[in-house]
């Protein structure tokens, strides 16, 4: 699978705004692999103000890879929120 790095990697020359096209063709002329190729055919035909917008509408996540450790800690911070918590805060106790 494509990652955020692997798109810009390869749009690192492109000029925005730019159409679907044009970042399938420069994909291609910088060499990358089919996984990238194929996740940017897959793009809307739009215009794209920049390779963040490629990535997104690609369906690859913005943000860079993480490691184990920060992967384990975003997993405990979403469970957190996810939690439904039932308990009734101190000061509403006596109502």
């Amino acid at each position: 699978m494509a990652s955020y790095a692997d798109v810009l990697q390869y749009l690192s020359s492109l000029d925005y705004p730019a159409e679907k096209d044009d970042v399938i063709r420069e994909a291609e002329r910088e060499g990358a692999p089919p996984d990238v190729l194929k996740a940017l055919r897959a793009l809307p035909p739009v215009d794209y103000a920049n390779g963040t917008e490629v990535a997104r509408s690609a369906g690859i996540e913005a943000a860079p890879e993480v490691g184990p450790a920060q992967h384990a800690t975003a997993q405990r911070a979403a469970q957190a929120r996810d939690k439904k918590h039932n308990r009734v805060s101190q000061h509403l106790r006596g109502i």
